[in-house]
């Protein structure tokens, strides 16, 4: 049944549209956060549809309010009428976005709300000047296929606005690495005026950054990076924009937006996947000014439709209800530390925060990229009953991402299979 599914696969939909698994399997039944495919196999799942179904799998509460919406018989009205719910989330999501006289405009997902925040400071600049951090990621748009630093992912040189791309965001890999913590947030902050004094006019729009980078690989830089970098843009009146598509909402434990991680408030940030739990979505808030910059008419066909408002609501309302970040941290930190204390030549680094963790895979003895041992360890993880990913510029980083809900068994059931792949991995390819 699954090999008739992905002949038909081949034959109708796109050959760069990437599959796991030398097998790829077909989810047909979940529940908490377990997945069950067509042939029966349930597994734990370390991923949740590319961090999207944050809460899990049939929670009640959510279907709930999903279904109240469909009894109404109202999925769509556009936003050409008043949507009660979409109104009441925004105010929500501007309150907990702790930028001052704040809006929020809504779309279907993290693609289009990067797209839209381009559009935003470029408009409000006057500037077609963008940038971006190195091995970065935000989206399969034009534009921001444009601002995507990894080139795994950036399909075309083609582009709507002219980037210049700075150092930071991936750590393991930078000629920065071996610098202090200080040291390194100088050198970094030194090349963004680099680049702006040397690279561009001058009247750059903005600097998209991800706090985490999350196609990249959960690499992060220390702490205080972009509020440092924030510090210039702020000399130059250039917008800073935070891409929360894969941070926002408590996922990493220590704070509800990555960004506040570094100390800095962003005139916009962008926001998807895990409040929708699995609902389409998107959105952008920000700075009043910059959001009403559009000097001419649109809608949202299907933004902020009344049945993702309703799914919406209710997640936001689990994540406080559950302390879900605090979860996330105690979680994260189970991972971490016992990845760490894993001793597997295989293992460059370990890193991430709350349920956000990377473990980037080399070559035995080097710091070579190793992405044969990365999707050796996908089947190896998948033999043994465990879903997770994997990404990273050279395609050698796993990546954990499983529901904020996870609970602490669960955490240990999924180290203690991730350790014996590893194991597995290290004696395949030796």
């Amino acid at each position: 049944m699954t090999d008739e599914l992905l002949a038909r696969h081949r034959a109708v939909l796109p050959s760069w549209m990437a599959l796991f698994y030398d097998e790829p399997i077909e989810i047909v039944h979940a529940q908490d956060r377990r997945v069950t495919d067509s042939n029966g196999r349930t597994y734990l799942d370390f991923f949740a549809g590319v961090l999207t179904n944050s809460m899990g799998y049939d929670v009640a509460e959510i279907s709930d309010a999903v279904r109240k919406q469909l009894d109404t018989g109202v999925l769509h009205t556009s936003t050409l009428y008043l949507i009660r719910a979409q109104v009441e989330l925004a105010e929500r999501i501007a309150a907990l976005s702790g930028i001052p006289d704040a809006k929020v405009f809504f779309t279907n997902s993290g693609s289009e709300a990067n797209d839209t925040a381009l559009m935003l400071a470029t408009q409000f600049r006057g500037s077609n000047q963008v940038l971006a951090m190195r091995n970065s990621y935000h989206g399969r748009s034009f534009g921001t296929i444009a601002i995507t630093g990894n080139r795994g992912w950036s399909a075309s040189s083609l582009s709507p606005v002219k980037v210049n791309y700075v150092h930071g965001g991936y750590r393991y890999r930078s000629p920065f690495r071996d610098l202090s913590d200080a040291a390194y947030i100088d050198a970094c902050v030194a090349d963004l005026v680099d680049i702006l004094e040397t690279a561009t006019s001058g009247d750059v729009a903005c600097l998209v950054a991800e706090p985490i980078q999350g196609v990249g690989g959960f690499s992060l830089p220390p702490d205080g990076l972009f509020k440092a970098m924030k510090e210039v843009l702020d000399s130059y009146g250039i917008l800073f924009v935070s891409d929360e598509v894969q941070t926002g909402w408590g996922r990493t434990g220590s704070h509800f937006w990555g960004i506040q991680s570094h100390d800095v408030v962003p005139d916009l940030m962008t926001f998807a996947k895990g409040l929708g739990n699995g609902l389409a979505i998107g959105g952008v808030v920000g700075r009043g000014d910059v959001v009403d910059a559009i000097n001419a008419q649109s809608i949202s066909t299907f933004g902020g439709n009344p049945v993702a408002m309703a799914g919406a609501t209710a997640v936001l309302d689990y994540i406080k209800d559950h302390d879900l970040q605090a979860n996330c941290a105690a979680r994260g930190s189970q991972l971490l530390s016992g990845l760490r204390a894993t001793s597997n030549p295989l293992i460059g680094e370990v890193r991430g925060k709350g349920l956000m963790v990377g473990i980037e895979l080399v070559e035995p003895g080097t710091t070579t990229p190793h992405p044969a041992a990365a999707k050796q360890m996908l089947e190896e993880t998948r033999a043994r009953g465990l879903l997770i990913g994997k990404g990273g510029l050279h395609n050698n980083v796993l990546r954990l991402g499983p529901p904020m809900t996870l609970t602490e068994a669960e955490a240990q059931e999924g180290l203690g299979i991730l350790v014996d792949a590893l194991a597995a991995t290290h004696a395949a390819l030796s």
